[in-house]
């Protein structure tokens, strides 16, 4: 910082596990480059020991699906009032939405009018499905950080500043996983096929996921004894969410759960049961065969695929990276013990295995751009350019 210069301020929210994940690294990249800049916002655990005040805990804005939405609307209303009063009296520097567009990109347009430059890190996926919304997107920020590396020429067609940075999960996962240390880290068995069931991190993933995932865990068990089943947990609400759902629908079925360390459980697994979104990422940089899994709210689901919003062929990210179906995808109706567990049995048994490990490998080479690194170079070049101008 230049002698004379006010040290930076940055208004941030992070509106659950993923982006606060996304956000520690980033608010440590632009400390390491604006010494004694200052951050303040919505946070999770990870943002807050990089040092930004938590006006409010990311989890405040973890709700999935549209129809969903509605039924918390008058709580985010109120948070999304109080956040802007509290952002336009501190006037930060910029603002940094870390994905929660529907929240975000909202905030973002009210701060924009008012003279603070503002960032969307992590695209919405307007290329899959509501293409219209490039357009508000444009008028909401000033710049977008992309961690698809396909994004960028979507937004560049429709005159809307962005980056490619690269994803930070591709920077912290090794190219190649050993599942030794991870079993044994974890007290899990050294030999014997191994499954991860990732029920998803926000409440309501869990509520509609971890039925059928209880359930596939007693189906599969009742087919393949050997098996043994890991389940990391998020949080200690999708714990308690997925124990229910095991009671319920696998109640003689072993499950070892442990608190977060997803990372580890997918390196120990020889393949995963996954919710679709951040974690399927994961399952393909550790490079673990996966069966994909997602369900909305029947609401949702009809304005989907009544009102055909949705305009690409996959939804899970190592299928939209590589553009073909290189793991198996279940929505909605689909998502049940009968299909789900024989899905399982056949990543377990790939005979294409290697083929799909130099497909994730190559997913993962593209992704690994030291992304927070990337991402604070683009804010920070986005303040001085707003400076300057002044």
């Amino acid at each position: 910082m230049a002698g004379g210069e006010r040290a930076l301020t940055f208004g941030l929210v992070a509106g659950e596990a993923s982006g606060d994940n996304l956000g520690g690294p980033l608010i440590r990249a632009l400390s390491a480059r604006s010494p004694g800049a200052r951050f303040a916002g919505i946070a999770g655990p990870r943002m807050s020991e990089a040092g930004c005040e938590a006006w409010y805990p990311s989890d405040a804005l973890a709700v999935m699906g549209l129809a969903e939405i509605l039924r918390h609307l008058p709580r985010l209303l109120r948070l999304r009032r109080d956040l802007l009063e509290r952002l336009t009296a501190a006037a930060p520097d910029a603002f940094i939405g870390i994905d929660s567009p529907e929240f975000n990109l909202r905030v973002a347009r009210a701060l924009k009018e008012r003279g603070i430059p503002t960032v969307q890190y992590v695209s919405p996926q307007v290329w899959a499905w509501r293409q219209d919304r490039v357009h508000s997107i444009g008028q909401a920020v000033d710049l977008v950080l992309c961690v698809l590396p396909f994004e960028t020429a979507f937004y560049e067609s429709h005159a809307v500043r962005a980056v490619f940075v690269g994803h930070p999960l591709a920077d912290r996962v090794p190219l190649v996983s050993d599942p030794h240390p991870a079993r044994a880290a974890l007290g899990l068995p050294a030999s014997g096929p191994i499954v991860a069931v990732l029920p998803g991190s926000r409440g309501g993933e869990v509520n509609k996921l971890g039925p059928p995932f209880a359930a596939t865990v007693a189906w599969l068990a009742s087919q393949r004894p050997d098996l043994t089943f890991v389940a990391p947990m998020a949080n200690a609400a999708a714990r308690a969410g997925f124990e229910r759902a095991l009671r319920e629908h696998a109640p003689g079925a072993h499950v070892h759960l442990v608190d977060g360390r997803a990372q580890e459980a997918l390196a120990a697994s020889d393949a995963a049961l996954v919710t679709s979104g951040t974690a399927t990422l994961e399952t393909a940089l550790v490079k673990r065969p996966m069966v994909v899994a997602y369900r909305v709210a029947p609401l949702t689901s009809w304005l989907l695929r009544g009102m055909k919003l949705v305009k690409t062929e996959f939804f899970s990210h190592p299928n939209l990276l590589a553009g073909r179906a290189l793991v198996p995808e279940f929505f909605q109706e689909q998502v049940r013990p009968d299909v789900l567990g024989p899905a399982v049995l056949e990543q377990l048994e790939r005979p294409d295995r290697a083929s799909l490990v130099e497909a994730y490998t190559e997913i993962h080479q593209v992704l690994r751009r030291d992304a927070s690194e990337r991402a604070a170079e683009a804010v920070l070049d986005l303040v001085a350019a707003r400076r300057t101008a002044r």
